[in-house]
């Protein structure tokens, strides 16, 4: 019986089981990404946040932390610790005297080149064995599989688990959720 089991486990992961194979490669992806930008001193959360700076300059921290769905006092660490390294500014906001607006600095812009290179090999070395052509149908396919499921687009959904109590129900969303950050604009 054990026998059995095991035996259809291992032809059902040889065919291919789409959700387990997305499961799979998003934890693998996630945490080799994570991996190279540990050269640059960065985790994949700053990555994307300094990505969405730059393609929404002047965001609150509230507006930010809402568009990440991530706990406001998590990302103010963050904030911190970017803000700290020269990536990005903080400057009061000309519409209302008690928030913020969040700018990325020169140095930020300087690092986010840095960190597209790094995405664009990290893409290049995951998606080897498919052709260009096949890559874009993936990206059209995983897209559509994404906006079905009302996932943002370019946002992580690991955010919202940063800084709150709730606790990701197995290992690999457990890593996912530790290296998160894409950086594929919408």
């Amino acid at each position: 019986m054990c026998n059995n089991y095991f035996k259809m486990i291992q032809e059902k992961m040889e065919r291919g089981e789409p959700a387990f194979l997305l499961a799979q490669l998003g934890a693998h992806a996630a945490s080799q990404f994570a991996e190279r930008l540990r050269v640059l001193d960065l985790a994949p959360a700053d990555a994307g946040i300094l990505r969405l700076l730059r393609v929404a300059s002047g965001l609150s921290q509230q507006e930010l932390a809402g568009k990440l769905s991530i706990h406001p006092s998590r990302l103010v660490a963050i904030l911190d610790n970017l803000e700290k390294r020269g990536y990005l500014e903080r400057r009061p906001n000309p519409d209302d005297r008690r928030l913020y607006s969040l700018h990325l600095a020169k140095s930020g812009e300087e690092v986010l080149g840095r960190i597209g290179k790094v995405a664009r090999e990290h893409q290049d070395a995951l998606l080897a064995a498919l052709s260009n052509q096949e890559r874009t149908a993936l990206g059209s396919l995983l897209l559509k599989v994404a906006d079905q499921q009302e996932l943002t687009r370019g946002v992580h959904p690991g955010y919202r688990l940063m800084g709150s109590s709730k606790r990701p129900a197995a290992n690999g969303a457990q890593e996912d959720a530790q290296s998160i950050g894409r950086l594929k604009t919408p």
